[in-house]
């Protein structure tokens, strides 16, 4: 991996500390990658064919999340969640992220990497301290909540244009976060 700014926002390497600065953000690991796909559905199926994933939990119209399509897949110590809008954008429609969505980044340069969701153990800090150093603000640290408790979300994009949502679910029982129900699997 190549040295970028995103990874002395998220990691703290960079220049000498300050004395009152309070030291490196305190990241825990990864808690899932993020791929904006044509079909989640379809591109679910052939990754649980060929890595042997399973297909977790599920977000969509049916869970009360209208405008997108996602499948969570896991293997011990892997999470990835392919996601697809549910219909096509056009002017003015953007899956509800700013630009930042699916389809924006599906119509940029085709399937790939959407977000990189890191564990944290304090969402708010974690977003001041990376945003007091040059992170820009997608979504506010917010507390999500359904039936299984609470986890608290931020999103964060870092120079160079990564973008990273900050993940506590210390509160959380879930399947993955608030909004997805459990999937049999395919």
């Amino acid at each position: 991996m190549t040295d970028t700014a995103a990874e002395a926002v998220l990691l703290g390497a960079g220049p000498a500390p300050d004395p009152g600065d309070p030291g490196p953000l305190p990241v825990g690991r990864a808690d899932a990658v993020v791929f904006a796909v044509a079909d989640a559905e379809r591109a679910a199926r052939r990754y649980c064919a060929a890595l042997g994933l399973r297909c977790t939990a599920y977000a969509g119209p049916e869970t009360g999340v209208p405008e997108t399509v996602s499948y969570v897949l896991a293997a011990p110590g892997t999470r990835i969640v392919l996601t697809s809008p549910v219909r096509p954008t056009g002017p003015g429609g953007r899956g509800g992220w700013g630009g930042r969505g699916p389809a924006d980044r599906r119509d940029r340069s085709g399937d790939g990497v959407l977000d990189v969701a890191v564990s944290v153990p304090d969402v708010y800090y974690a977003y001041d301290y990376a945003v007091d150093r040059g992170a820009l603000s997608l979504v506010e640290p917010h507390e999500t909540r359904d039936a299984y408790g609470s986890a608290v979300l931020a999103t964060i994009v870092v120079p160079g244009g990564s973008r990273h949502t900050l993940v506590d679910r210390a509160g959380y029982a879930g399947p993955y976060l608030p909004g997805y129900a459990p999937h049999p699997g395919f």
